[in-house]
């Protein structure tokens, strides 16, 4: 059975309870400074489309993870 409006707003009003929270923040940051340095690195070797390749498409998928997509 679905739970009840009011169980929403009281769990929401009162500020003992927990909030729920989603796991991987840390390391969704963590891949994200992964990715720049290998991709800074790639393109200090001299790889310089690859590596704003690299760049440019992890900033897209940690955009869209950030807005919930």
């Amino acid at each position: 059975m679905a739970e009840d409006d009011f169980r929403r707003w009281e769990r929401e009003l009162d500020s003992g309870v927990p909030e729920e929270r989603g796991s991987g923040g840390r390391g969704m940051v963590l891949v994200a400074g992964l990715t720049a340095t290998g991709c800074a690195a790639m393109i200090a070797l001299g790889e310089v489309p690859l590596g704003t390749a690299g760049l440019v498409l992890s900033s897209i998928i940690l955009l869209l993870w950030r807005i919930g997509m």
